[in-house]
């Protein structure tokens, strides 16, 4: 049996026991990448070059920031601040997130980083108006998700750059229009599948009548004002140097959570002990597996054959297909990286619209992304309340497969078939 073929199994199988058993994915991924390892000669070594070091830290030092702000009271307060802005009209605030996502992806920035900066404070505005915590999760991802393609997005010049090394190119702008549509109709859906629609029909009074609520949610917190102004201002500090600099975010937050508990020990609390850490195992050890897979070549033998398969329509249907299963749980910007080149050949045969099937792939690649596995779904896993976290990760586990099967299809229907 050749490696290609053990390594698609090995990963079958820890998704199988995983779901079906109460065992950590990540543990499961990381013991099974280690005996695939080991049978095909690969060394230790190797094996930890999968390891994805900048989202354990991002993971990490997110939720351990945002740790001291619940501690202290600076999440209350930047709830109540963002509640009065859209004047407690509960309808608008999924959208109010979803818009406020976009703007820095449009701007240039990363996802992970709109996605990392947003999600506590709209996960802890869901639990105050009685809003699907996964509605706002997702809302807050897809609403990033708008900006990828934007012509000052790296992901637009990662798929540019593909194609331009073959000598072809698409225009800039039917990539971002085609994207950001896709995502709005998302946008929409979330709104109505998680109930959004009853929002109009009445307004909760604060709180939300039978949700329970922790104390810093439902009154002032006790904390010094002067920790709280140091958190707020060590947020916006790490947003901006994020945004607007492109310095590392998890090491940023990191430095200013250490900083904040070094200086206000008390009001601070035992923030350390609010990383989550079930999750950054269960993200990292998946990860890890499915870049050995990578390493391996496994994805792109399944990617060289799909384009080979006849007719192209057919084809392009395939690779859409397993660059959407593939980039749910490994990097989008690697996967896109990867699958653009592979098929040039498909687009050179000219049975099919080139823009279309680049628009197709694009959007597969990145929709699935709201998965616990990728980076943006697992920020908003981590930073759901204990309490919320099963919920969630369940929410968006269900909508992430959703986005796996129903995206290759949608986008191929529409951007492909239709189009030729």
């Amino acid at each position: 049996m050749s490696i290609h073929v053990v390594g698609i199994i090995g990963l079958v199988v820890v998704f199988l026991v995983g779901t079906l058993r109460p065992i950590n994915l990540g543990a499961l991924a990381l013991v099974m990448m280690f005996v695939h390892g080991t049978i095909f000669g690969q060394s230790v070594q190797d094996m930890y070059r999968g390891f994805p070091v900048d989202l354990f830290v991002l993971l990490a030092g997110v939720t351990y920031l945002f740790g001291v702000a619940s501690n202290n009271g600076t999440l209350a307060r930047i709830v109540e601040g963002m509640a009065r802005l859209v004047g407690d009209r509960r309808a608008l605030i999924p959208w109010s997130v979803f818009i406020v996502a976009a703007l820095p992806t449009m701007a240039g920035a990363l996802t992970t980083t709109s996605v990392a900066l947003l999600t506590p404070v709209s996960l802890r505005l869901a639990r105050r108006y009685d809003i699907a915590p996964p509605m706002m999760g997702l809302m807050v991802a897809h609403g990033a998700m708008c900006g990828n393609f934007s012509p000052l997005n790296v992901l637009a010049a990662v798929v540019h750059q593909a194609l331009a090394s073959n000598g072809l190119q698409i225009s800039s702008a039917a990539l971002f229009l085609a994207n950001l549509a896709y995502n709005v109709g998302l946008g929409v859906i979330i709104y109505l599948v998680f109930g959004g629609l009853r929002f109009t029909r009445r307004e909760p009074e604060h709180p939300a009548p039978g949700v329970k609520f922790d104390a810093t949610v439902t009154r002032w917190p006790t904390s010094p004002r002067v920790a709280q102004v140091c958190t707020l201002l060590a947020i916006v500090g790490v947003a901006i140097a994020a945004l607007a600099f492109q310095l590392n975010m998890g090491f940023l937050a990191f430095g200013a959570a250490a900083l904040l508990h070094l200086v206000f020990p008390a009001s601070s609390g035992e923030a350390d002990k609010k990383i989550a850490w079930g999750v950054v195992l269960l993200i990292c050890g998946v990860v890890t597996y499915v870049a050995a897979l990578q390493r391996y070549g496994t994805i792109d033998a399944v990617g060289r054959s799909l384009a080979a398969v006849n007719p192209a329509l057919v084809a392009s249907l395939l690779i859409c297909a397993v660059v959407a299963i593939t980039s749910a749980v490994a990097s989008t910007t690697a996967i896109l990286g990867a699958m653009t080149p592979l098929a040039v050949p498909l687009m050179n045969r000219g049975e099919i619209s080139m823009t279309g099937l680049v628009i197709a792939l694009a959007i597969s690649a990145t929709v699935v992304d709201s998965t616990p596995f990728s980076t943006a779904g697992a920020v908003a896993v981590a930073s759901a309340e204990d309490d919320e976290r099963p919920r969630v990760y369940r929410g968006l586990l269900l909508w992430g497969a959703a986005m796996v099967v129903t995206a290759p299809l949608v986008t191929w229907l529409i951007f492909i078939v239709a189009a030729g």
